[in-house]
């Protein structure tokens, strides 16, 4: 089996969760997540699982959790975690896979593709395959969740201009996140280089394109898959959607 893989795991190797730390964000996502489910008995799929940052402290929450990615090297880290867990700490099942092809013949209660794994597919047709697929593996009554980065509101951020320069700093002292954005295609194409430093005066460069999405367009994939559009967030907490939000959730229901 072929699996169709960008490299973003071997750009950010090693160093990924320096960046997507356990933190705040993270706990709000799994406390988001675990109360979409409609019925943590029914299983949990994970399209895009990377190091296991989200699947991990969720599945103490709602049970094992299937989680699919293209990259070896994010699922060698995320079985290194998952080895060095303690009892009563979750489960997750790693599975190689493509998320616009991957079958399991499995229904789950609750499929999930967050942290913008459905924009680093580059074109409509393989982002509408990945809902596709989600759908197929929802059971009646299953609930699908997208979390991705909002085109108009990494457009505002932009503020008129093609490039862009960010830099974050971190909690831990003398750490942080420089990134240095582009809009291409009239502004559906984001290309982002993000530089790590380290408090020892270390760094580490990894580059991402994605194609930034609005919440009509994974509506109208999430229809043509014969999913109902449930709601539209700014954040894990549920406020309402706005344009100006730098991502944006969305819910999905399989009709019974």
């Amino acid at each position: 089996m072929t699996i169709a893989d960008i490299g973003y795991g071997k750009q950010f190797e090693g160093w990924y969760d320096r960046i997507f730390q356990d933190d705040a964000a993270t706990r709000a996502a799994v406390e988001g997540l675990a109360g979409f489910h409609p019925d943590p008995a029914s299983g949990t799929l994970e399209f895009g699982v990377g190091t296991g940052r989200i699947a991990l402290p969720l599945s103490r929450r709602v049970g094992p959790i299937t989680g699919v990615d293209s990259s070896q090297e994010m699922l060698a880290a995320l079985e290194k975690k998952a080895a060095e867990k303690k009892a009563g700490d979750g489960d997750v099942a790693a599975e190689l896979g493509d998320i616009r092809t991957y079958r399991d013949g499995r229904a789950y209660g609750l499929v999930y593709c967050v942290c913008s794994t459905l924009a680093l597919l580059l074109d409509p047709e393989g982002q509408g395959q990945a809902i596709a697929r989600a759908a197929e593996h929802l059971a009646p009554g299953g609930r699908l969740v997208v979390e991705t980065h909002n085109r108009p509101g990494i457009v505002a951020q932009h503020e008129g201009l093609t490039r862009t320069t960010l830099f974050v700093p971190y909690p831990e002292p003398n750490t942080g996140i420089q990134m240095h954005a582009t809009l291409l295609m009239e502004n559906q194409i984001w290309h982002v280089s993000t530089v790590w430093f380290e408090a020892d005066g270390t760094h580490r460069i990894g580059t991402e394109t994605v194609r930034l999405l609005t919440p009509d367009e994974v509506d109208g994939y999430a229809r043509e898959a014969g999913l109902v559009p449930e709601g539209r967030y700014s954040d894990w907490q549920g406020t309402d959607y706005v344009p100006a939000a730098g991502l944006f959730i969305t819910s999905y229901v399989k009709p019974e």
